[in-house]
């Protein structure tokens, strides 16, 4: 596999503000880069950004291959997977319909649903409606539909925030997993002992500007 993600020159404006200026970044396969910066400095605009989820307005670049300004990003966004924020399950699904369901829309066998549960410690709970699941619990699904469709750019925006030990390994697991098989993880946080300790290199996002950290 080439590069996974390079961004050359990239600025990205959201309602007419520039949130990214001239951002270069380059992503090689095995790497793990972490990113942290203030609230409002663009960190997870530029996850948005390599998920070819926005266009930037200036600059070029490629997320696996593909383009970013061209629609060919439509053919690789199986291959990404995010862990935003907040978690995206459907609430009045049980974790296991939401896991399954996940796996569907990424073309992946659903047939391992069970055992990708089981690897992140919810094997007995599957049964549980979202709604009624605890945060971290809902995080583990998402870690769980990473390790089952084992896509080649991982971005994790603040993944491990509000978990416990435990829950925080799973997100350690899915990092080393990606990286190991040849793909690339950027992962987002605000504890810069976290991103040190996980990371082969991080970076700050500050006024919009990339920049590799002291």
């Amino acid at each position: 596999m080439g590069v996974i993600a390079k961004l050359v020159s990239v600025g990205v404006s959201l309602g007419g503000k520039p949130i990214l200026r001239d951002v270069d970044f380059t992503l090689e396969p095995g790497d793990v880069v972490g990113v942290s910066g203030p609230n409002g400095a663009g960190k997870t605009t530029l996850l948005r950004t390599l998920a070819t989820l926005i266009r930037p307005r200036s600059g070029i670049g490629e997320i696996l291959g593909a383009e970013i300004n061209s629609d060919a990003v439509f053919g690789v966004r199986r291959s990404i997977g995010m862990i935003g924020h907040r978690p995206a399950l459907v609430p009045e699904l049980t974790l296991k319909e939401n896991l399954v369901h996940m796996a569907r829309l990424a073309g992946a066998d659903d047939d391992r649903v069970d055992s990708a549960l089981e690897a992140v410690g919810l094997g007995a709970v599957g049964h549980r409606p979202a709604l009624a699941a605890s945060f971290g619990m809902q995080r583990r699904v998402e870690a769980a539909h990473l390790l089952l469709t084992r896509p080649a750019l991982v971005l994790l925006d603040e993944a491990a925030a509000g978990l416990d030990a435990e829950a925080a390994d799973t997100i350690g697991t899915l990092t080393e997993r990606a990286a190991g098989d040849g793909g690339g993880v950027v992962m987002v946080s605000h504890d810069r002992p976290r991103l040190k300790a996980a990371c082969q290199r991080t970076l700050t996002l500050t006024g919009g500007r990339l920049k590799a950290q002291a």
